[in-house]
C-alpha cells in the first residue's frame, strides 16, 4: 500500500502540503465521468461544481476533506501558498461531503497561470469538530496547520490533481 504515495513525493504534494502518511481509507474522486487519479489532467470548466466524493467507511466514523492550491498565484512563485478551495468537516464514513459540514464553499480551480497541483486530503476525525472558524482569507492556508490546529492527526487519503488556464474559445 505505501506505493500509492510515491505519485504524492515525486510531485511534492508530500512535503509541500501534507508529511509522509500510510492511506488507510478509499476515497474516490470524480468530476463528471472523468475518475481522479494522482497527476491526471482537469479542465477547468470539468471542475465548476463540487466533485463527486465517496469515502469509505462505516457511518460512525467522520472525517474532514480539504482541498487546496499549493501553486497559488503561480508554480514558480507560490507566494499565496496554499490557495483554500473547499473545506467540509463531519463528513459521515461510507458517504459523500453532502453529508457532512461545509466551513469553506467550493471554489473551482482558477489557474491564472503555470500548471497548478489541486489537493484533496481526506483526515479522519477523533469525534464531531462541532463550529469550525472559516479561515480568514482563501490565500496562505496551511492545511498542516488547520489539521494540527483540530487535532485532526495524518491523512488518511490523498490525491491530486493538475489544471491550467484554457484557452478562451474564440466565436465566430
Amino acid at each position: 500500500m505505501a506505493t500509492s504515495v510515491d505519485p504524492l513525493v515525486v510531485c511534492r504534494v508530500i512535503g509541500d502540503v501534507i508529511d509522509m502518511f500510510v492511506p488507510t481509507v478509499t476515497m474516490s474522486v470524480y468530476y463528471g465521468s472523468k475518475h481522479v487519479s494522482n497527476g491526471c489532467d482537469i479542465k477547468p470548466s470539468m471542475a465548476i461544481n463540487p466533485p463527486k466524493v465517496a469515502i469509505d467507511g462505516i457511518s460512525d466514523q467522520l472525517f474532514t476533506l480539504v482541498m487546496t492550491d499549493p501553486d497559488a498565484p503561480s508554480p514558480s512563485e507560490p507566494s499565496m501558498r496554499e490557495w483554500v478551495h473547499w473545506i467540509v468537516s463531519d463528513i459521515p464514513g461510507g458517504s459523500n461531503p453532502t453529508r457532512g459540514k461545509e466551513i469553506v464553499a467550493y471554489m473551482g480551480p482558477r489557474p491564472p497561470v503555470g500548471i497548478h497541483r489541486y489537493i484533496l486530503v481526506l483526515f479522519q476525525q477523533k469525534g464531531p469538530l462541532g463550529a469550525v472558524l472559516q479561515p480568514g482569507s482563501r490565500a496562505n492556508f496551511s492545511t498542516r496547520f488547520f489539521a494540527n490546529h483540530l487535532n485532526l492527526g495524518l491523512p488518511v487519503a490523498t490525491v491530486y490533481f493538475n489544471a491550467q488556464k484554457e484557452p478562451i474559445s474564440r466565436r465566430r
